[in-house]
C-alpha cells in the first residue's frame, strides 16, 4: 500500500491531513516529528513520499533545533532518501517564498496551508509519487 508520512507539529494539521490522505486518498499515513525517526523511516524504503511542515517547532537533531527544510536537506543529502520525494507544507505563503523554500531545501513540492482544496491536495501528492515511481 502507499504511503505517505506526515512530518507535522500541530496536532490538528496532522489529524487533517491523515483524514484527507487515507479518506479522500486511499493512502497509508505515518507520523513521526523526531527526526531520527523520519530518517530511520526513509531509509527503511516504508514510504512513498514525505510531507513536511517547514516550521517545525519541537524537532532536534544531534542536539540542534532544525526545521523542515533542514530535515529536507537532509534527507536530498543521503543517496538512500535522496529520490524519496518531499513536498513542503507551510502556513508561510508569502510572495518568493515557494521558490526560496523549494531552493533552500531541495525538495520536490509545496503546498500553502490552510489546505482548502482536498481534492488538489491528494491529487498533487498523488501525481508527486507516481512521477517518482
Amino acid at each position: 500500500m502507499t504511503t505517505v508520512l506526515i512530518v507535522e507539529d500541530d496536532p490538528i494539521n496532522l489529524r487533517v491531513f491523515s483524514k484527507i490522505l487515507t479518506k479522500r486518498g486511499g493512502l497509508n499515513v505515518k507520523n513521526t516529528e523526531d527526526v531520527e525517526e523520519v530518517i530511520s523511516i526513509a531509509q527503511g524504503g516504508e514510504i512513498d513520499l514525505v510531507l513536511m511542515d517547514v516550521s517545525l517547532s519541537n524537532s532536534v537533531y544531534q542536539g540542534q533545533a532544525v526545521d523542515g527544510i533542514k530535515i529536507t536537506q537532509l534527507l536530498k543529502a543521503e543517496p538512500k532518501t535522496a529520490n524519496l520525494p518531499v513536498i513542503l507544507v507551510t502556513a508561510h505563503a508569502m510572495e518568493g517564498d515557494q521558490e526560496n523554500f523549494l531552493q533552500q531545501s531541495g525538495a520536490d513540492g509545496y503546498i500553502s496551508k490552510p489546505v482548502v482544496d482536498h481534492q488538489q491536495f491528494v491529487a498533487q501528492i498523488l501525481e508527486k509519487i507516481r512521477q517518482s515511481q
